[in-house]
């Protein structure tokens, strides 16, 4: 990756409906030099869809919680294939210090958070999580 495929990152990042267009006339390239890049970042996995991103407060009724997780001796992979059907688990992140790994839980209720977190601790290999819940976001 270059310098140019970074701009048409840095671009579709800040607003993922940018027409092809629109990001050759910014970058100063021609359309087929950004349809090129943008096919061969796709096929070569660097860029794996376009979403939209949501306003944190546009869901009030929802409640975020992120829960620690700590897993077992190596037992990582099967933990991951346990959590990703988790109707509550909206991101799963692999991290280090003293938590294996960080899931954002994603629920209508605080009795569906309490299920979610119980079916979470009942998995085999998670020896301990954390959960903290999401009041107010400060900066979007």
């Amino acid at each position: 990756m270059d310098s140019l495929d970074h701009q048409i990152l840095g671009l579709l990042r800040n607003d993922a409906r940018t027409s092809v267009a629109t990001l050759a006339k910014k970058l100063d390239v021609s359309r087929g030099t950004v349809n090129n890049r943008l096919s061969r970042m796709e096929r070569d996995g660097v860029i794996l869809g376009y979403s939209i991103r949501v306003r944190p407060d546009s869901q009030p009724e929802e409640i975020v919680a992120w829960t620690s997780i700590a897993i077992e001796g190596h037992e990582t992979q099967r933990i991951v294939q346990a959590l990703s059907g988790e109707p509550a688990i909206a991101e799963l992140h692999d991290t280090n210090g003293r938590w294996d790994m960080l899931a954002e839980l994603r629920v209508q209720s605080m009795a569906q958070l309490a299920e979610a977190l119980e079916r979470i601790r009942l998995i085999k290999g998670i020896a301990a999580t954390e959960t903290s819940i999401h009041l107010k976001s400060l900066k979007f």
